[in-house]
């Protein structure tokens, strides 16, 4: 079962995470990542703007990328857009397997694409005003390692 969803406004990770454990109940290993914005360098704020055309369909079609790749019974990828704050959660992926190594290793290759070929724009907010993000250099090498 794949979930993906783009969310305008604030979610509640714990939440989302109790009601994927219960719909995989019966898998052999649950794997979640959750990103946040950070606390840390002075950051006020965190903005994603996206392409709505495009943002969500790209998200469906990396699931079933992944869901293709691994046997996965379940995944779960949450995304918000919009205005956050140090502490709100960004992205929420959730991979349920049979055997552990699958439910990471889908995990893993998910948040490794949203986060080098996603279809989000970043800038935060510190004293000194906004900023754009771009992906980091270790970012599009963690991507390479998937071929």
């Amino acid at each position: 079962m794949l979930d993906v969803r783009l969310a305008l406004d604030a979610f509640d990770p714990a939440t989302e995470i109790a009601a994927f454990n219960t719909r995989h109940h019966h898998a052999g290993g649950i794997v979640t990542f959750l990103g946040q914005v950070r606390d840390s360098g002075g950051v006020e704020a965190l903005e994603l703007q996206h392409y709505a055309p495009m943002t969500l369909p790209g998200m469906e079609e990396l699931a079933r990328i992944t869901h293709a790749r691994w046997p996965v019974e379940g995944l779960l990828i949450l995304h918000r857009s919009g205005v956050m704050h140090p502490g709100d959660a960004i992205v929420l992926v959730c991979a349920a397997a049979r055997h552990r190594r699958d439910a990471f290793a889908a995990a893993d290759f998910a948040m490794d694409h949203l986060k080098s070929e996603s279809w989000f724009w970043k800038r935060e907010k510190t004293a000194k005003g906004w900023r754009w993000i771009e992906p980091r250099p270790e970012d599009r090498q963690d991507l390479s390692r998937w071929g």
